[in-house]
């Protein structure tokens, strides 16, 4: 190496071992900490990282439970996005299903909290419960499903041909035009989840001497004072909620094959968890199935980094 690049890269490695001599001094320093959070660090590393990790790995193998894993390389990614036609269709309904059901949810969540903050405490524990009730109830399709029955005893259908808008049952849960929609309503009547507490809890541990700085200040309305003092005040709580909600809104499958079976006509409800589940559970081809989760974890980190820089703009 010549004398000139020996100098130039002598000031980097110092920079580098300062930082990491900075590092060992601060754990050393913060050593009770540390040990503390150790036991919470190897769970996590154990029972969440490693198997995303391993997830990823196995995503480039043939691997059918049965036999060890078989390098296989992109092959499985290729099937997903050129062959396999099932997959492109519980791709178009996930992504179709995330943007509308997503971001209307967690306004939902965000208003109603806020509008519920408004209301006395005991009414307000009342009303929280009502609201969230659904999310913690058990069976909660079978309303539903009742409700949109393919007969005349169907609620829905009963209303239309009272009224006179059919003049026979309409098949809500067999039709392919209906049954992602009727899906999407279900799933937004279930939203009113965690993320709804946590919008609760952030607006009743806010500093009201906030709110009296930004009156002082020229606050002059309840949705300057939202834009400006209530939601920067509540960043913690609003990425939580997004990370939920996107969660939710991507991985939804137990509402579609409770209310239209598995797998539903034509695919028109399937969704890329319904797909992982079949190839996962009931096909056993591993391989292929992570491959089908690493494109999901994908699609949600890209959603999260995306929200994240939504809500770094709130308030500017």
């Amino acid at each position: 190496m010549p004398a000139q690049g020996r100098h130039a890269a002598a000031p980097v490695r110092r920079k580098q071992y300062g930082k990491l001599a900075e590092l060992a001094k601060n754990v050393k320093q913060q050593r009770q900490g540390y040990m503390l959070l150790a036991p919470f660090f190897v769970l996590f590393f154990i029972f969440t990282a490693f198997p995303v990790l391993m997830a990823f790995g196995l995503s480039f193998t043939y691997y059918n439970v049965l036999e060890s894993p078989k390098w296989i390389g992109w092959e499985n990614y290729a099937t997903l996005f050129i062959k396999d036609e099932v997959f492109l269709i519980a791709l178009k309904n996930t992504l179709l299903f995330a943007l509308i059901t997503g971001p209307l949810s967690y306004i939902a969540c965000f208003l109603l909290a806020w509008l519920i903050n408004e209301l006395s405490p005991k009414i307000r524990t009342i009303v929280t419960l009502l609201f969230y009730a659904p999310s913690i109830s058990g069976n909660v399709y079978l309303i539903w499903q009742v409700g949109f029955s393919g007969d005349s005893f169907g609620y829905v259908n009963a209303f239309l041909i009272k009224w006179g808008f059919i003049l026979e049952p309409i098949q809500w849960l067999q039709d392919p035009k209906y049954m992602l929609i009727i899906i999407m309503i279900v799933q937004l009547w279930l939203s009113l989840g965690t993320a709804f507490l946590a919008f609760i809890a952030g607006l009743q541990s806010m500093d009201a001497t906030l709110i009296e700085a930004g009156s002082i200040d020229g606050v002059k309305n309840r949705w300057q004072e939202l834009w400006f003092i209530t939601l920067p005040s509540m960043r913690p709580q609003l990425m939580f909620g997004a990370v939920m909600q996107i969660t939710s809104s991507f991985a939804v499958a137990d509402v579609a094959t409770s209310m239209v079976g598995f797998p539903s006509p034509q695919y028109a409800a399937h969704t890329i968890v319904t797909h992982l589940n079949d190839f996962g559970t009931i096909r056993f081809e591993m391989g292929y199935a992570c491959a089908i989760a690493t494109v999901l974890f994908v699609i949600m980190l890209g959603s999260n980094m995306v929200i994240q820089w939504l809500l770094r703009k709130v308030g500017e």
